[in-house]
């Protein structure tokens, strides 16, 4: 055996590799060299596998096992999100149109060159070229990154805050004291839910009831303020977006409703995936009968646009409300 320290250090390597554990006397005895040489081996391929995290994406790391009196190599984590998962959340991210074209493409660049090892970077940005170039941004144009994040620490700290908004139905710029309790995205847009706290204002809403929330879209808020004054919610009163999301369409406010329909196209699973709380009640010749529970006013649009194919059979109130709040 060729006893040189190449032909040494990539022995070990390889039984490193084959999940052997690697004594250093025993190495010593196997190569004729004394145990710091192997030591000193030992440290290189450490070396060696700190500078291949760039390009592997893979952090491994040479641990020293006590129990077995020997040195093991142990996969820490996959560092690199692989060439179709970073692809597919390139696509998602375009497909969203939720961001201005100087912001997604910085996102787009970032993810790119954070996640992905650097001989694959230039495949994935082929791929998503095209789509980056004819990319439409949203017609409001605004910036909101900042105010994004100001939100989420204002609902994990339960911070008032308030803000004046520029309402949908007349542009006008009101000025809201909320509590805030989840960030969503729907449709192009993000939303804050939170509950109003202005009984005088609350009274001129369609839906006068504090058990559910109003829904703001992000872009739209003009200016923000994180207020020192805290609100509690018990835990067991605790708003699920989770659960509320499954049951709001396109984030129109409105009380919490059960749905019965007529459906009479040949995607249900269409359907089932637009509508998560949706359940297939029967089917005849003449469509399937499906119900869902569903939150606001949008289900009403998202209906009527569907033409012919949906049938309405029912709209009530359910008996139960506690899926989405404790």
């Amino acid at each position: 055996m060729d006893n040189g320290k190449v032909d040494r250090t990539l022995g070990i390597y390889t039984r490193l590799l084959g999940g052997y554990i690697v004594s250093k006397i025993e190495e010593a005895q196997r190569y004729g060299v004394n145990e710091r040489t192997i030591q000193r081996d030992i440290d290189d391929i450490r070396n060696f596998l700190e500078t291949e995290v760039e390009n592997s994406g893979i952090i491994n790391s040479i641990i020293y096992d006590r129990y077995e009196k020997g040195y093991k190599l142990e996969q820490v984590y996959q560092l690199k999100l692989s060439n179709s998962e970073i692809l597919a959340i390139c696509k998602i991210l375009l497909e969203s149109r939720a961001f201005s074209k100087i912001e997604m493409q910085e996102m787009l660049d970032k993810l790119i060159s954070c996640c992905v090892p650097k001989r694959n970077q230039k495949i994935v940005k082929e791929l998503i070229a095209n789509e980056e170039f004819h990319y439409v941004e949203p017609r409001h144009k605004s910036q909101f990154l900042d105010t994004l994040w100001d939100i989420g620490q204002a609902i994990r700290n339960c911070n008032y805050i308030e803000v004046d908004y520029e309402r949908i139905k007349d542009k006008k710029i009101v000025n809201r004291k909320l509590k805030p309790l989840a960030i969503m995205f729907s449709e192009y847009y993000f939303y804050v839910t939170a509950f109003i706290d202005d009984e005088e204002v609350k009274k001129d809403f369609d839906v006068i009831n504090d058990s559910f929330p109003t829904i703001y879209r992000v872009d739209r808020i003009q200016k923000l303020k994180i207020c020192n004054e805290k609100f509690y919610i018990p835990y067991c009163s605790r708003f699920e977006e989770g659960e509320f999301r499954k049951r709001v369409q396109f984030m129109y406010g409105g009380k919490l409703k059960k749905v019965k329909f007529r459906y009479k196209g040949c995607d249900t699973d269409a359907i089932l995936d637009k509508l998560p709380t949706a359940v297939v009640k029967s089917e005849d010749e003449d469509g399937i009968i499906i119900e869902a529970e569903v939150f606001g006013d949008g289900i009403d649009m998202w209906i009527r646009s569907q033409g012919e194919m949906i049938e309405m059979i029912s709209s009530m109130k359910p008996d139960d409300t506690r899926r989405i709040y404790g």
